[in-house]
């Protein structure tokens, strides 16, 4: 094993996403106070980027700007140097209600750029929609996170950032373990870290495992050089028979991984310089 003592891990905390229920698990964090202190332990965790949904008080799902405002606003009080990353997924709204929240200018938006089917709908990101929440990040200088559910989605992120419809650095997650999509497999994952080096090396990437799939994902990352993401969107558990307590458990069983492959975790300021990120706004 190389060490990597020189190449900082950034974690990605996903704390709330639009499916999860208290139900699922107490610890989801549906209010805005509820987010913003599961937030504030997850970066002492050592989380450096929050991805943010936001939810009705009944816990469905919202694209409401006013709560997105209301959730940046907080997190950048109690949270200053986090980078703020707000979801476009479907689940949160259709057409361009999706987008509605990117006028707030968060630091960085996630970003589909392709369909496909989940296990009980299909994914619509269409062409049009794809290039105007592009555009839309574009106008706000918001650098998108391109969520790849799919091969094709990898390729058609670097074509559109080589074609300058991207805004900043490119940076591409692979997302593993969704029913329907792309499999928790290792050999796809170093595939796509190959293809990512091959057709984009000056790109960053991440990769997102779903369900009890997300730390053993979370272990590919780190070992292979990218990073990870964790939190309560995509697994409320930490083993078969346990819930995890909160996002903050989940962010430091990545971080443990780190240490395991002698990787510091980024600080919030090391993941901007990174990314290409500006300073935090205030």
């Amino acid at each position: 094993m190389l060490k990597q003592s020189n190449n900082p891990c950034i974690l990605c905390c996903a704390i709330t996403g639009s499916v999860p229920q208290k139900s699922d698990n107490p610890a989801v964090p549906i209010s805005i106070t509820e987010q913003i202190e599961s937030s504030h332990a997850a970066v002492e965790a050592g989380a450096s980027i929050i991805h943010a949904h936001v939810r009705n008080s009944d816990g469905t799902t919202s694209s409401d700007p006013e709560k997105f405002s209301r959730l940046q606003e907080e997190l950048r009080r109690h949270c200053p140097d986090v980078i703020i990353q707000f979801s476009t997924g479907g689940r949160s709204g259709s057409g361009r209600e999706r987008g509605g929240m990117l006028s707030l200018c968060p630091d960085m938006a996630s970003l589909s750029v392709g369909s496909n089917n989940f296990p009980t709908r299909v994914y619509e990101n269409s062409p049009d929609l794809v290039a105007w929440l592009a555009s839309e990040m574009q106008t706000y200088g918001i650098v998108p996170e391109i969520e790849a559910f799919d091969l094709s989605h990898i390729f058609q992120a670097i074509r559109m950032h080589d074609e300058g419809q991207l805004f900043g650095q490119l940076y591409v997650q692979f997302v593993m373990g969704v029913k329907n999509a792309m499999p928790a497999d290792r050999s796809v994952f170093d595939f796509y870290v190959l293809l990512m080096r091959t057709w984009a090396p000056n790109a960053a990437w991440c990769a997102a495992g779903i369900g009890a799939n997300q730390i053993v994902v979370n272990e590919w990352a780190i070992a292979a050089g990218g990073h990870t993401r964790a939190g309560l969107e995509d697994n409320v558990r930490l083993d078969r028979d346990t819930l995890a307590p909160s996002n903050a458990a989940l962010i430091t069983l990545a971080a443990d991984l780190c240490e395991k492959y002698e990787r510091p975790v980024a600080r919030p300021s090391e993941a901007r310089k990174i990314l290409g990120l500006p300073a935090a706004k205030t």
